[in-house]
């Protein structure tokens, strides 16, 4: 993979950009000091890209998927002409296993095989251009549409927290959690964003305060460990956060800590809210206890930009993601509409 310069402003709708017959990937690695992008000519290098964090975000993670797809594709017509549906499996394979718990991934590369199962041995690229495309625009407007019905839910201006970052950089544009605050806040609802920093990655420092700082949204970064108190001390009348799966029964995997934060809301009256696409609920799973959760190299928890914080020897548990149970939710948002005090039933008449 290698970084070109691409002559445009960089915006954080640009997480994953089809330009010129090419797929390229924001780095969200080097936000917000730096911007630039990785150039993926080939599937195998976008399942790279996604298991190394140069993307990442549910939804981002599946529009990549979606377009990777079509390198594959493009590769294996060179190589195998009309052999091309047998010598694509290795890499599909490969993109499948780049990153377990977000379930928009598997649901991307299973739409373009649907769609490739009813291929003739011709050409494939075009029609899976086209329907890569439409994944991404579909993506947008789900999050443009789950924006204003999250921002519909909050009555009176007030403060919010946020984890993690659900922005336009986590999905194909606009966000989720970001979408339903940029709608808030584009309805005069409100007042400031708390932002959790959210280690190892940082993703809430480097890209959620970045995001909402270029879009002139006030936000004030906090530790992790800060929620509970921020919260103690009032004005904050909603915890929103995204997710990157959704059990049938309405528990939510999101970037650890999710958790914590959830169960601190419900001891101070505060609601919480999960804003999600549609695609991102997995009713072949019954519950947060089958959701398989990515662990990665404790090596990312000992160190900080590359240096080492912790102890010589030092052992770390280092979970991407944590479940926090229905019960706890006040409101899960997506395209389709809301579910309020979300259980099995009211996500399966969603989902129907």
């Amino acid at each position: 993979m290698k970084q070109p310069v691409l002559e445009r402003k960089i915006s954080a709708d640009d997480a994953v950009l089809w330009q010129d017959g090419e797929l390229y990937l924001l780095d969200q690695r080097l936000l917000p000091h730096e911007a630039c992008f990785v150039h993926c000519s080939r599937g195998v290098d976008a399942a790279k890209a996604i298991a190394d964090m140069v993307v990442r975000g549910a939804p981002a993670i599946g529009v990549t998927a979606a377009y990777a797809v079509v390198l594959s594709a493009r590769s294996a017509w060179r190589r195998a002409q009309g052999g091309w549906k047998t010598a694509i499996q290795d890499e599909l394979e490969q993109l499948a296993g780049a990153r377990p718990t977000a379930v928009n991934l598997g649901w991307a590369l299973r739409r373009m095989q649907g769609l490739i199962a009813g291929m003739d041995q011709g050409n494939p690229e075009p029609l899976l251009l086209r329907e890569a495309k439409r994944i991404h625009a579909e993506d947008i407007q789900a999050n443009h549409v789950l924006g204003d019905l999250g921002a519909s839910l909050i009555e009176a201006k007030t403060s919010v927290i946020t984890h993690c970052n659900a922005g336009a950089l986590a999905t194909g544009g606009y966000g989720t959690a970001l979408g339903v605050i940029r709608s808030a806040w584009a309805a005069g609802k409100i007042e400031r964003v708390f932002a959790d920093e959210t280690r190892p990655w940082l993703q809430g420092s480097r890209l959620t305060a970045w995001e909402l700082q270029r879009d002139g949204i006030p936000v004030s970064l906090l530790a992790d460990g800060a929620a509970a108190a921020r919260l103690a001390a009032g004005g904050i009348d909603w915890v929103i956060v995204g997710s990157d799966r959704i059990a049938a029964n309405g528990d939510v995997a999101n970037k650890i800590g999710t958790y914590g934060l959830a169960l601190v809301a419900r001891a101070h009256g505060v609601k919480v809210m999960v804003a999600a696409p549609s695609s991102t609920i997995d009713m072949a799973c019954p519950s947060g206890g089958d959701i398989p959760i990515e662990t990665r190299d404790g090596a990312e928890l000992l160190g900080c930009a590359g240096k080492p914080v912790a102890a010589t020897g030092v052992e770390a548990w280092n979970p991407v993601f944590d479940v926090t149970p229905a019960s706890l939710l006040d409101a899960i948002v997506t395209e389709k509409g809301i579910i309020l005090s979300p259980d099995a039933k009211k996500l399966a008449r969603h989902m129907a």
